[in-house]
């Protein structure tokens, strides 16, 4: 294979996967709490006869930008914002633990306080349920206090505690559900101190703007590495004719 086809190609390959990922944070420019997603491109040396002046473009690493989103106030006690670097600690479909900074919150019919996603929230123990109330507050140390239902509301009772857990120290990955784990499958260690907002949701750290600007660059580079390829194949068959006339 014509080595400027093949370079071509990894480039039009890489440029794909680029779009999905930008195709991505776009769609998800109105969920709370979502990190956009970072691709990485690397250059790597063809080797072999000939000039060593072609280069591949081979898949880097993915990260996420850890860059806290805009804050909204709701005014919702429901509603929770974490500090940078911190995350909750929501249920997986395997019932595994996984994290997520998706801070609208909800009880479900059977009492179980979960994101508006339906992820179940984990406390010390477990998914955190809670008994009937009249009032939940979250306290900014991750405390569910609730007015058990018909009590007067100078009775306030603890029922658990939100698993805050704090990236520190670990790379965390996104999975294909969205949510973030770390990289070496361990836990994470809970957060310490007051890391929890409350009444505020945080938005989404993708650019809209920026991410539309680089959708259309990344368009026109498809277009380019299409062409390429198109040259190099007119180019090889051209040759091959040449060839068949001496």
């Amino acid at each position: 294979m014509d080595k400027s086809l093949y370079v071509a190609m990894t480039g039009a390959s890489a440029t794909l996967r680029s779009q999905t990922a930008l195709s991505q944070n776009i769609a998800n420019i109105s969920t709370s709490g979502f990190k956009a997603l970072l691709t990485q491109t690397d250059a790597f040396k063809v080797e072999g006869s000939g000039m060593p002046t072609r280069t591949d473009a081979v898949p880097g690493a993915e990260d996420f930008d850890h860059r806290m989103g805009p804050l909204m106030t709701t005014g919702n006690e429901l509603d929770v914002a974490l500090q940078e670097g911190h995350w909750l600690a929501v249920q997986d479909d395997q019932g595994g633990e996984a994290y997520t900074r998706f801070g609208e919150l909800e009880v479900s019919a059977n009492g179980v306080l979960m994101t508006k996603s339906g992820r179940p929230l984990l406390g010390q123990d477990g998914p955190l349920t809670v008994p009937p109330f009249d009032k939940l507050t979250i306290g900014n140390d991750g405390t569910v206090s609730i007015v058990p239902q018909g009590q007067s509301a100078q009775t306030l009772a603890q029922v658990g505690r939100l698993r805050v857990v704090s990236e520190e120290g670990a790379e965390f990955k996104r999975g294909l559900d969205g949510l973030m784990r770390r990289a070496d499958g361990q836990a994470a260690p809970p957060s310490a101190g007051d890391v929890v907002m409350t009444g505020v949701i945080e938005g989404s750290n993708v650019n809209a703007a920026q991410s539309l600007v680089d959708m259309i660059a990344l368009s026109r580079s498809f277009e380019m590495q299409v062409r390429s390829i198109k040259t190099a194949d007119e180019n090889a068959r051209a040759s091959a004719s040449l060839l068949r006339l001496s």
